[in-house]
């Protein structure tokens, strides 16, 4: 297995949730600029080799992790550890916009494992 990241900073994709964006890069972490649109939310997923630390910067969410609801706005953080169940809903009238730090030996966007999805990818 390769270690390290597969990504690149400056990676982004449209999602039918909204949009993320690779911001850095490290030996052991990636940092994502995530944003969900309003009435949003991403699948039921969980990670094998990486865990994860979202920081809310603006709008209004719900994260759930391992089946716990958290309130996520402004500067609300939340820790995802590895193979931890999870997802984020915006629930504002303003997209939800956070920061995602990735930590593990294996970064790659292919690491989601998805058990429920609203859109079909499941």
């Amino acid at each position: 297995m390769r270690l390290g990241s597969l990504y690149k900073i400056g990676d982004n994709d449209q999602r039918p949730w909204g949009t993320w964006h690779v911001l850095d890069i490290g030996e052991r972490h990636v940092v994502k600029r995530i944003v969900v649109n309003p009435g949003e939310r991403l699948s039921l997923q969980y990670h094998n080799h990486r865990s994860e630390r979202w920081t809310a910067v603006s709008g209004q969410g719900v994260a759930e992790v391992d089946g716990t609801h958290h309130s996520f706005e402004l500067g609300h953080t939340v820790d995802i550890p590895l193979k931890a169940t999870h997802r984020v809903s915006c629930t504002g009238n303003q997209p939800l916009v956070f920061i995602e730090i990735q930590y593990g030996e294996l970064l790659d966007e292919n690491d989601i494992i998805r058990l429920s999805d609203d859109y079909s990818r499941a």
